[in-house]
This record gives C-alpha cells, sequence and structure tokens, in this order.
C-alpha cells in the first residue's frame, strides 16, 4: 500500500491506495467500492489486481473505499451497489459491478485490448 504521498483527505483512514507505478506513469486511475472484509469484497480487489498486474502493469492506481466505515463517500460517484469498480482516468468514467471475475468483462468495461 502506499503511503504519505497523497495528501490527507477526509475520509482517508477508510481508503487504501495501492500504486501499480509511480505517480507520473499511473494512467490508469480506478476506485474500487467495497463493504468490509467481506468474501465478495476481497475477490473483487484480488482479482482487480490481477488483472491490473496482467494487463496494466506499471500504469495503474488503485483506492480501495470502504462504504461500511464511510458510507458518505459512495454519493460522488453514485454507488448504488457494490463492490464496484470506477475507472476514474482515463475519461471518460466508467463502472463495472461485481467482483470482477470475469477477466473479459473487466477489460472490456475498462477499454483495455487483452495483452496491451
Amino acid at each position: 500500500m502506499s503511503t504519505g504521498a497523497a495528501k490527507t483527505r477526509k475520509g482517508a483512514a477508510v481508503r487504501k491506495k495501492v500504486a501499480g507505478g509511480t505517480q507520473g506513469e499511473a494512467q490508469f486511475e480506478l476506485r474500487l467500492y467495497v463493504a468490509g472484509q467481506t468474501s465478495r469484497s476481497l475477490a473483487a480487489f484480488a482479482n482487480l489486481k490481477k488483472i491490473c498486474e496482467e494487463h496494466l502493469a506499471g500504469r495503474y492506481r488503485i483506492e480501495v473505499v470502504d462504504l461500511i466505515k464511510n458510507p458518505q463517500l459512495a454519493q460522488g460517484d453514485q454507488i448504488l451497489a457494490i463492490p464496484t469498480l470506477v475507472r476514474k482516468l482515463p475519461e471518460p468514467i466508467k463502472k463495472i459491478i461485481g467482483d470482477l471475475s470475469d477477466t473479459l468483462h473487466v477489460l472490456v468495461g475498462l477499454d483495455i485490448r487483452p495483452g496491451a
């Protein structure tokens, strides 16, 4: 998990960041909304991390937001179901709901070509 490089923000205690490259290299900014340490939330994170390592190595940053600890953070991205992955950058913003176990569905949803 990355540390103090990011400025402290409201709710930062419930957010975890995982860098897949340096700040200047991150081309994909992803935010994963979860609800605690449930098996579905953990699976979504593990699946996302694996997909990013295989298809976006060194070009991504993941932020995990736990809505159990801070539910008001769901408003900003209009989260209606969890887990939900939000691609913040590159624009346009895209959302994928579920545990991200269908790699092809995730790649299409994030607009990533396999092997890219």
